[in-house]
């Protein structure tokens, strides 16, 4: 082995033991060797220790002799070489601790010297990056101002995407705000007139209350007026009973009734006009029920009604349905009955067939036999339409004469009925078609409802 790579060997060794000694890299810095030190440590120890001992000599009696008087002597001599010893011991001890000073003083330069490299190191880097920053702070000039045009346009854009959508959302609240104004207001004028329409609707209901009233205490004070004056009135004369249809007649009055009136289901359907009338009421009269067509209807209403006829015939046809109605004479059988016991009074078609002179006494009998708030429907060919004299009215052979509605309103005025109504009823147009050429005003007036119904209720 050469003496160059013996001494590079030597050199890695020797970095090796530092760097375990010291935790580090030798440092650049010159660092005393204290290997010189160590070896005379070394040496010196060894001559501390040899003190008090005898070299050793080859055998034979006279080197045991020597020997063993070199002992003697040796120990003879302790107390006079002790303190030597110990101060010796103390010297060494003294050597170590300066040795171990020197140690930790190496590795504080050691790291000293490593910090030193890395700031040196440091400022290499620095200046470095400083002769790069010199070299590039152009480009970096260039870029960065191009950066801040372009972050300035985005920032720009992005002010404007943001103005656009507040105008937008700014936009849409006062589209909202006009639309919800809107509802508002629409709740407010639908409210508005909800409310006026009950309030008319009250008002109303209160002047025809009022008007009913003062109906009625007119009623009362003519009644009055007419109890003084008349001093002894005249009894009322005996009304004699009517003969009815079949009794009278000798033919089949039923089967004339389907043929000339109409069938079942048709007088039904005109009757049902009638129904609300009744609805909500109890114990209510048909008078002349015929075929029972309007008991029918009330007993779909849930009305409890009953019906009377002179027709035994009809009477056992409404009672084969299970209609409640029984054979009786309408004077008679009214007469019969308590005072404001009736809800309501219904008579279809029978004003007609008595003497003028019973119909006064019927509408009495009638208005006593209901009670307050009664209602009586009476339904019976209309004089004012030419046409019924010409087609329906005649045919009936128990027909007397035709009721005009303004005689059958003032006989409920005269008793103590109220809030009158005159329903015109089957227009001559529909029987007739050949009418619909006629102008509407003179239709209207001459050919009218074929009947009529006059509505009056109990004050």
């Amino acid at each position: 082995m050469e003496a160059d790579e013996l001494t590079a060997l030597l050199q890695e060794v020797r970095d090796r033991v530092w760097a375990q000694q010291t935790g580090g890299a030798p440092s650049a810095l010159a660092l005393p060797d204290l290997m010189p030190l160590v070896h005379a440590r070394d040496a010196a120890e060894a001559k501390v220790a040899s003190i008090g001992t005898v070299n050793p000599r080859r055998g034979g009696p006279l080197n045991w002799l020597v020997q063993r008087t070199k002992k003697a002597m040796a120990r003879a001599l302790d107390w006079h070489v002790r303190e030597q010893v110990e101060f010796n011991r103390n010297v060494m001890a003294c050597v170590q601790a300066s040795l171990e000073a020197l140690e930790e003083t190496r590795r504080a330069l050691a790291a000293l010297g490593q910090i030193q490299a890395e700031v040196q190191e440091f400022r290499n880097s620095c200046a470095q990056e400083q002769r790069d920053i010199r070299a590039h702070w152009i480009d970096w000039r260039a870029e960065w101002e191009h950066k801040l045009v372009l972050n300035e346009h985005k920032l720009l854009r992005g002010l404007a995407d943001l103005n656009a959508a507040m105008q937008h959302r700014a936009g849409i609240a006062e589209s909202s705000l006009q639309t919800h104004l809107q509802l508002l207001h629409s709740d407010f004028t639908g409210a508005l007139e909800r409310n006026s329409r009950e309030i008319q609707a009250r008002l109303w209901s209160d002047m025809e209350r009022i008007r009913l009233d003062y109906e009625r205490l007119i009623h009362a004070e003519l009644r009055v007026i007419r109890q003084r004056a008349a001093v002894n009135p005249p009894p009322f004369p005996a009304m004699p009973v009517p003969p009815g249809p079949a009794a009278s007649l000798s033919f089949d009055y039923g089967r004339f009734a389907e043929r000339f009136r109409g069938s079942a289901e048709y007088v039904r359907e005109g009757q049902r006009f009638y129904v609300p009338y009744f609805a909500g009421r109890e114990d209510v009269l048909d008078i002349g029920c015929g075929r029972g067509e309007f008991l029918e209807l009330m007993r779909e209403a849930g009305v409890p009604a009953r019906g009377i006829d002179l027709s035994q015939e009809s009477v056992d046809l409404c009672r084969h349905k299970g209609l409640a109605a029984e054979a009786a004479d309408l004077f008679a059988y009214l007469a019969e009955l308590p005072e404001n016991s009736l809800g309501g009074i219904f008579s279809a078609q029978v004003v007609e067939h008595l003497p003028p002179a019973h119909l006064p006494e019927m509408v009495r009998l009638a208005a006593s036999r209901l009670a307050r708030g009664g209602v009586l429907v009476l339904e019976t060919p209309n004089p004012e339409c030419l046409a019924i004299f010409a087609t329906h009215f005649y045919l009936d052979p128990t027909h007397t004469r035709p009721v005009p509605h303004a005689l059958l309103a003032f006989y409920m005025e005269e008793y103590g009925l109220g809030l009158i109504e005159v329903h015109r009823r089957s227009p001559a147009a529909e029987a007739n078609p050949a009418l619909a050429a006629l102008p509407d005003g003179f239709r209207e007036s001459f050919f009218g409802g074929l009947d009529y119904a006059i509505v009056g209720r109990k004050l």
